[in-house]
C-alpha cells in the first residue's frame, strides 16, 4: 500500500499526455520511473511488443481518450468490468489499466533479474479486450474522502486499544520514509488532476501506512486469538477503503470529463 501501483503511473501520465499537458518523452519517463523498460504486447495493429511512446500514440489513434485503473483483490473486483478472462489476468497482477473510448485494457507482467541492489526490472503490458461497462465498486472522490476519514478513525481506535497501531524506532523510521516520499512525489498524479484527487490519494497513502505498520509489527499486544481476530477484522475494511480511494483518485480525470459531457 505504501508504493504506488504501476497502473497508477501509466494512467496518470497517460491522461496528461492524452490531454496535451505533457510531452511524450516526459510522460514515458514518469511512467517507467526506476524500471529498465516498459513495452506493450498485443496492441491492435502491432505484431510484436512496442515501446510506450508508440503504444500511447496508437491507443490515441484507436479512440482512447482517457485511462482508468483497477486494483482488484480476491473477492473484490475493484475497477473491473469484465470479461472474465481479463478480470482473471488483472486479479493475478492485482492491477490493470482500462482504456476509455476503446474496449481495451492493459495488464502488467513484471520480469526481474540481477542480484540484490542491482535488480533489472522490465514490464510488459498485455493489451486485451475489455467489456464496456461501468467499473465495479469505484466511489466518487467525495465518497472516498468521507470513507477514508471514517475508516481511519475507526481503525485507529481498535488498533490503539490492541497496541498494534505502530510504535518504536521501526515505526518512526517508516513514517519518516513515507514523509520523504510524499514530498518527492507531489506530482504523482500528473498535471490535469483536480486538487481533491491529490488530497484523496495522500489520505489513502496515510491510511495504507497505518495498515502496513500494523501488519509489519506482528501481533503486537494482540496476544489472544480473539484480539488477533479483532485486529484482522479492523484492518480488512480499512485496506479495502484505501484501495477504493486510490482508484477514485487516479480515475478522477476521466470521471470529471464524463460528468461534463452529460
Amino acid at each position: 500500500m505504501l508504493s504506488e501501483p504501476r497502473s497508477g503511473h501509466l494512467a496518470a501520465w497517460g491522461n496528461a499526455l492524452l490531454a496535451g499537458l505533457v510531452s511524450p518523452d516526459d510522460a514515458v519517463l514518469a511512467i517507467v520511473g526506476g524500471d529498465a523498460v516498459h513495452r506493450v504486447e498485443g496492441l491492435p495493429g502491432e505484431s510484436a511488443p512496442v515501446g510506450l511512446t508508440l503504444a500511447l500514440g496508437r491507443l490515441r489513434s484507436l479512440g482512447v481518450t482517457g485511462l482508468r485503473i483497477a486494483l482488484p483483490a480476491p473477492g473484490h473486483p475493484l475497477g473491473l468490468s469484465g470479461p472474465p478472462e481479463f478480470n482473471a489476468r488483472a486479479l493475478e497482477a492485482e492491477e490493470a489499466v482500462i482504456c476509455h473510448g476503446a474496449a481495451l485494457g492493459l495488464v502488467p507482467e513484471i520480469y526481474e533479474a540481477g542480484p540484490d541492489g542491482d535488480v533489472h526490472v522490465e514490464v510488459v503490458w498485455h493489451c486485451l479486450a475489455v467489456r464496456e461497462a461501468p467499473p465495479a465498486d469505484v466511489p466518487s472522490l467525495g465518497e472516498a474522502e468521507r470513507e477514508l476519514a471514517e475508516a481511519l478513525r475507526d481503525a485507529t481506535e481498535v488498533l490503539t486499544r490492541l497496541d498494534v497501531a505502530g510504535s518504536g524506532p521501526v515505526a518512526e523510521a517508516a513514517i519518516d520514509a513515507y514523509r520523504a516520499r510524499a514530498e518527492r512525489g507531489r506530482e504523482v498524479l500528473a498535471p490535469g488532476y483536480p486538487p481533491r484527487a491529490v488530497r484523496v490519494l495522500e489520505l489513502a497513502r496515510r491510511v495504507g501506512l497505518l495498515v502496513s505498520l500494523a501488519y509489519e509489527n506482528g501481533h503486537g499486544g494482540a496476544v489472544s486469538s480473539g484480539e488477533m481476530a479483532a485486529r484482522a477484522q479492523a484492518l480488512r475494511p480499512v485496506e479495502r477503503t484505501a484501495r477504493r480511494a486510490q482508484v477514485a483518485a487516479y480515475n478522477a480525470v476521466v470521471e470529471e470529463r464524463e460528468k461534463g459531457v452529460r
